[in-house]
């Protein structure tokens, strides 16, 4: 089953997490998380895993420019 929705910080685990109606449908993703974002200038579903740079800690979407606070609130899905 694939699910929609937009992508949030979790402070209470440090994870970002998938977010429905500002409800936690996924709480917390873990690094390689496959999953796909919306492209607004594209137009179309992309492909990529969410991971976490080392030292900084932040969080980023593979092969995107998409990192730290720019993913707060993307678009995204996931297969659960």
């Amino acid at each position: 089953m694939i699910i929609e929705g937009r992508m949030g910080y979790n402070s209470e685990n440090k994870r970002y997490g998938l977010l429905i109606s500002d409800l936690w449908e996924i709480d917390g993703f873990h690094c390689g998380t496959p999953m796909e974002y919306w492209d607004i200038d594209k137009e179309e579903w992309i492909p990529t895993r969410i991971e976490m740079a080392w030292p900084s800690q932040e969080y980023y979407l593979v092969d995107t420019e998409l990192q730290g606070d720019n993913l707060e609130g993307l678009r995204i899905r996931v297969e659960k």
